[in-house]
């Protein structure tokens, strides 16, 4: 069985992650959305208001599952006898930084792949914190999350 592990902040999911989700899904026998969990790390989300979100907006995609974790990603990977790791690229300037990623991983655990799969056109561009700065201004986002999303950063921001 391939299990895959989609490793992310996820806060909030948007769009652009939903597109390497639904397509991954299409390549392994299960995909795990790892929410993580850093004590050094602000976040806007809680990381149960993150995961409640991912499992709404992929509750009809039968082969996710969603977790979260904290630590190496290579023992979360170990603990769900994972063999792939997916990391979603916008643009040729996140390689850098995620093949880094990449060939550490592959250090600490030779057994363990990763692929990077790029978002559709339409969402590369996309980020987190983008659309955390638009929704504080008010902006529209309708075209940028998924509805529970929008409706849980206005929320946040009482617009």
């Amino acid at each position: 069985m391939k299990i895959a592990v989609y490793p992310g902040s996820f806060d909030p999911v948007t769009n652009g992650h939903l597109n390497i989700i639904e397509r991954a899904i299409n390549i392994f026998d299960e995909l795990i959305v790892a929410v993580a969990v850093n004590p050094n790390k602000s976040t806007l989300f809680s990381a149960q208001e993150r995961i409640y979100m991912i499992k709404e907006v992929t509750k009809n995609l039968e082969k996710v599952k969603v977790q979260k974790f904290s630590g190496l990603l290579i023992d979360f990977m170990k603990k769900n006898k994972a063999n792939v790791i997916i990391r979603g690229m916008r643009a040729i300037s996140d390689f850098e930084h995620e093949s880094q990623l990449a060939l550490m991983n592959k250090k600490l655990a030779p057994e363990i792949e990763t692929i990077f799969m790029v978002t559709c056109s339409k969402y590369a561009y996309l980020n987190s914190s983008i659309v955390k700065e638009i929704a504080s201004l008010n902006g529209c986002i309708t075209q940028l999350v998924p509805e529970i999303v929008e409706k849980k950063l206005r929320e946040k921001f009482v617009i």
